[in-house]
């Protein structure tokens, strides 16, 4: 655990999010959905904001309908900068 610290600290923090896999048919690549509830700038209700990420799948193991956990990489491709770190539901 201490190595894993050490290393987050050396390379920087780096952005870890949860979502859902809309889409797996590319090759080592998936599309998550991930949902953010922030309050609306001037009317301050609650609204949900989807983002669509391209996160890399180096085995193919997430599916869709998934929920994964996917974390801030270097850039692979023109829109690829997401890495699959676990599969968390079927």
């Amino acid at each position: 655990m201490s190595e894993e610290l050490a290393n987050e600290t050396k390379r920087g923090l780096r952005k870890e999010r949860v979502g859902v896999v809309t889409s797996d048919k590319m090759d080592k690549t998936i599309v998550v959905v991930v949902v953010r509830r922030v309050p609306h700038p001037k009317f301050r209700k609650i609204i949900k904001l989807t983002t669509k990420l391209y996160a890399h799948d180096e085995k193919g193991e997430a599916k869709t309908g998934d929920k994964v956990r996917i974390i801030e990489t270097k850039p692979m491709s023109k829109s690829k900068c997401w890495r699959l770190v676990e599969v968390l539901a079927h």
